[in-house]
C-alpha cells in the first residue's frame, strides 16, 4: 500500500476541492509513493507525537489540523512547526492533513458531532456554493443508454438524495470529417446529419477529469463534443455545520451537562439560560462563531462550536443558546472518522490512534 493510496482513500470521504480558500489540506511532507508501514492518527501534530510515530513505526501521521498552515521562508528549529518538519523528514515519516475538507465533508466532522448527540434528519447548516457543474453533451440515440449508464457509474447525476438524475431530448446534430478524420457514421469531406439525444447532468467539480475520462471512453465518436457549465447552485450535501432535533426536548441545564459527559469537556462556556426547552441544535466543529447566524435564521435553540469571543456571546441576544465546549474537544473524534475511513478498506499494516493530548490549551 502507498502512501498515495491512503490519501486517495481519505479524500473520497473528504476531497481537497471541499477545502476552504486559506487551508493547506493534503500531503504536506513524504513522497506519495513510499510504502506504508503504519499510520498514526491524531488532531495536531507535534513533536511528541512525531516521536511516538516512530517509536510505533508508523511512518505516515494523519492529522485534522495542518502542520504547515502558513508560508515557510526558512526551516532552521526556531519554533514547533520548524522543529517537526525537520523531525519528520529526518525521520521519513509524511504528513497529510484533512482539515476544512475533513469539516465541509458530508460524512465529517459535523457528522460525527451530530451523531453524538444523536440528532435526527441533520442537514448542512451552511451548503457550500460554485462546487458544482452541469455537463451537457450529445450522442447518437443508438449509444445513448450505454454513454449515460458509464457517467452515472463515474459519479455523474447525484442531486441530494437520488442518483442517475439525466436530462435529455433529442435532435439533429450536423459535422463534416476532415480528410485525417476517422468518422464513427458519415463519410470524409461530406456534411452529415445524425439524429442525436442531447444529454444533461450534475456532477461535483473534484469529479470533472473522471467524468470526462469516462464520456470519452464510452461515446462513439472519435470527437465527442460537451461542455461543463459552472453553477451557482448550493450543494446541500457539504457545507460548514449542521442542524437537527434531538430526540426529546430537554431541558438547558440538563443539555449542557450532557454536553460536558459527552465531549470530555473540562469546561463548557454558555450563554445564560432562559427556561426553553432545546429540541432544534446546530453544530459546528472548531472555530464556529461565524456561523451564528445561520443557526439562528434556522431557529435552532441552541449552537455549539468553539473559540467563541467574548462579544460574540451577545449577539445571541435571548435568541439562542450558545454552546462553547472548545475546539480540540469539538473535533477530538476526528481521529475516528480516519480511523474508519481507513480500517473499512484497509486491514494490511497498523492503523494507530495517538495516545497523546495535543490540545494547548489548560484548565485550572
Amino acid at each position: 500500500m502507498k502512501i498515495a493510496e491512503v490519501c486517495e482513500l481519505i479524500e473520497q470521504t473528504a476531497p481537497l476541492a471541499l477545502q476552504e480558500n486559506y487551508d493547506n489540506a493534503g500531503l504536506l511532507i513524504g513522497d506519495r509513493h513510499a510504502e506504508v508501514k503504519g499510520v498514526l492518527l491524531t488532531i495536531d501534530v507535534t513533536e511528541p507525537v512525531i516521536d511516538e510515530a516512530v517509536v510505533k513505526g508508523c511512518n505516515l501521521i494523519v492529522a485534522h489540523h495542518p502542520l504547515i498552515f502558513k508560508g515557510l521562508k526558512r526551516i532552521t528549529g526556531k519554533n514547533e512547526v520548524e522543529r517537526c518538519v525537520v523531525k519528520a523528514i529526518k525521520n521519513d515519516v509524511a504528513i497529510y492533513a484533512a482539515h476544512t475538507n475533513m469539516d465541509n465533508a458530508q460524512e465529517g466532522v459535523n457528522r460525527k458531532i451530530a451523531d453524538l448527540l444523536g440528532l435526527k434528519d441533520a442537514v448542512v447548516l451552511q451548503p457550500m456554493s460554485g462546487l458544482l457543474l452541469k455537463l451537457v453533451t450529445f450522442v447518437p440515440k443508438l449509444h445513448y443508454i450505454r454513454v449515460r449508464d458509464a457517467l452515472f457509474a463515474a459519479g455523474a447525476g447525484v442531486i441530494g438524495d437520488y442518483d442517475a438524475c439525466s436530462y435529455s431530448s433529442e435532435g439533429n446534430g450536423t459535422f463534416r470529417a476532415g480528410e485525417s478524420a476517422h468518422p464513427f457514421v458519415g463519410q470524409v469531406n461530406v456534411l452529415h446529419t445524425e439524429l442525436e439525444i442531447r444529454m444533461e447532468m450534475i456532477l461535483p467539480v473534484y469529479l470533472k477529469n473522471k467524468i470526462t475520462s469516462a464520456l470519452i471512453h464510452s461515446h462513439p465518436y472519435e470527437e465527442p463534443a460537451y461542455d461543463f457549465v459552472p453553477l451557482a447552485n448550493e450543494w446541500s450535501r457539504v457545507g460548514a455545520g449542521m442542524i437537527g432535533c434531538l430526540e426529546q426536548p430537554i431541558d438547558e441545564l440538563t443539555f449542557l451537562r450532557q454536553l460536558k459527559d459527552i465531549f470530555n469537556a473540562r469546561v463548557v462556556r454558555h450563554t445564560a439560560c432562559t427556561g426553553r426547552k432545546i429540541t432544534k441544535v446546530a453544530v459546528c466543529g472548531g472555530a464556529g462563531s461565524s456561523f451564528l447566524n445561520d443557526a439562528i435564521a434556522q431557529e435552532a435553540d441552541a449552537f455549539i462550536s468553539g473559540d467563541f469571543k467574548y462579544h460574540e456571546f451577545f449577539d445571541a441576544e435571548n435568541r439562542i443558546l450558545i454552546a462553547d465546549i472548545g475546539h480540540y474537544e469539538s473535533e477530538q473524534f476526528t481521529k475516528d472518522i480516519f480511523y474508519e475511513i481507513i480500517t473499512k478498506k484497509i486491514a494490511n499494516f497498523a492503523v494507530r490512534i495517538s495516545e497523546i493530548n495535543t490540545n494547548p490549551i489548560n484548565y485550572l
